[in-house]
């Protein structure tokens, strides 16, 4: 695997990562167990894993299928998300105390994990190494998302639109890069 490919993989995974990172550092601003904290970044690991996999599989069916436009789709994906991460990260949220147990330990990992499924998508448009990469995505978002609820427990609330811009600038790069 070149160096270029590395590089633009853990960036991605950064990326994917900063999403789960953003909300669980103001759902660490709460009282959260510290088991709680654990078994989410363990299911938001394994969903990062999942979606994006899931992703690739049906992007790389269509890497077979479909003409030279696919890799021109692949970066407008990226950059479109790229850039609903940086705009939603401007709009001011209003929810009420989230619980991370059970179910909605289940919808919290699952909210931050969906978006990584389009990602996986335009991924499976170019040849890359599959298990590389979904392995790259579990594990960066698992440690993000521990980071978050650490973090959380320890800082104010404007950092979590930082880290938000931060992950759709990057998803916007990459993005521009694939389609130029």
């Amino acid at each position: 695997m070149e160096i270029e490919n590395v590089t633009s993989l853990i960036l991605l995974s950064v990326a994917l990562g900063m999403d789960a990172f953003s909300v669980s550092l103001g759902m660490g601003m709460q009282s959260v167990r510290w088991k709680h904290i654990g078994m989410a970044g363990l299911l938001v690991g394994f969903l990062h894993m999942l979606m994006p996999g899931l992703g690739i599989l049906l992007g790389k069916w269509l890497f077979i299928n479909i003409s030279e436009w696919a890799s021109l789709a692949g970066g407008f994906l990226l950059l479109t998300m790229g850039a609903y991460t940086v705009f939603a990260s401007f709009t001011e949220r209003h929810s009420p105390a989230h619980s991370i147990a059970g179910v909605g330990l289940w919808v919290f990992a699952f909210s931050v994990s969906i978006d990584s499924f389009p990602i996986g998508f335009s991924l499976g448009l170019h040849n890359i190494n599959v298990l590389i990469s979904i392995v790259s995505f579990g594990i960066m978002s698992t440690l993000l998302t521990w980071m978050g609820f650490f973090v959380g427990k320890r800082a104010t609330t404007y950092v979590g639109a930082y880290s938000e811009i931060f992950g759709g600038s990057i998803l916007c790069a990459l993005g521009l890069y694939t389609i130029f």
